[in-house]
């Protein structure tokens, strides 16, 4: 038997309540029995894993919220501030007291490992070579943790990857000088998960631990504003601008605070993400 439904939102919600597509429900649909709960559990899928959106009460309050920004919590500016100072304190502390080395900025350490390449500087290449490896193996895992754990409820993916970043910087700071490379290993790592992870902010594509991308994109934005003046890509190059911002905010406080505490700075980090782990609790809409 075939059930129509043309505009009940609410009956179809009430049919399948975990359902989270609003715009399903204002466009007349045909469903018999096995279609609609085949429809049920691929959404309740889809959105348990990608965020959901509220239960309908009218078409122009679900026009509404769909042009707001739905998703998770790590997506918000809010929440991405404490990631983002995590990201440039991690550089300046390498960088500061692990012997000169970029734990994110890998174009510095290739241009580095090329030049004593060419030198012959067989130790020095290997200084550069090992954060490079790291970051490799980081990005790699950061992926296999997404494609086995992203359909999780109790806690998100993400939320997961957060917790080992908090867990090898503890561990990092705990290495002496007399085992930089370990560290610089591991805390490229660590910068591989976070960039692989968390690269979106209020809908817009980012890098949270480095600044040439968001330069790029804050500046086109930029540049489209002055032409259309829409208002949506002037917060776009704004986001952008904020990122940069807040990213130079966590390298001037890792430099000063690894000047003055040493190795045992980067436990700070460790302070900024647990934040953010609190926070991914809370869903992006309240």
């Amino acid at each position: 038997m075939i059930i129509v439904y043309r505009g009940g939102g609410v009956n179809l919600w009430r049919s399948c309540e975990k359902v989270r597509d609003p715009f399903y429900f204002l466009r007349g649909r045909e469903y018999n029995g096995r279609r609609l709960r085949g429809f049920c559990r691929a959404r309740q899928r889809k959105y348990r894993a990608e965020g959901t959106a509220s239960r309908p009460e009218n078409g122009r309050s679900v026009m509404n919220r769909k042009l707001q920004f739905h998703g998770q919590m790590s997506d918000t500016f809010f929440a991405a501030v404490f990631i983002i100072l995590s990201g440039g304190f991690q550089d300046a502390y390498t960088y500061c007291c692990r012997g000169s080395v970029f734990a994110n900025a890998q174009t510095g350490n290739i241009v580095l490992l090329s030049a004593a390449l060419f030198r012959g500087e067989w130790q020095v290449c290997l200084k550069y070579l090992v954060p490079l490896c790291a970051f490799v193996l980081g990005t790699a895992a950061a992926e296999k943790i997404h494609m086995r754990y992203k359909n999780l409820e109790k806690i998100h993916w993400r939320q997961m990857i957060l917790v080992l970043e908090i867990v090898f910087l503890l561990a990092v700071g705990f290495l002496p000088n007399s085992v930089d490379p370990l560290a610089n290993a591991l805390v490229s790592f660590v910068c591989a998960l976070q960039v692989q992870t968390f690269h979106k902010v209020e809908g817009h594509v980012y890098a949270s631990t480095m600044c040439i991308g968001n330069l790029r994109s804050g500046t086109e934005a930029l540049c489209v504003y002055f032409h259309n003046h829409d208002k949506r890509t002037l917060h776009a190059a704004l986001t952008y601008f904020g990122v940069i911002a807040v990213f130079a905010v966590g390298a001037g406080i890792g430099s000063y605070l690894t000047v003055r505490v040493g190795v045992r700075a980067i436990w700070a980090c460790c302070a900024l993400l647990s934040v953010s782990f609190a926070m991914m609790f809370v869903h992006a809409d309240r």
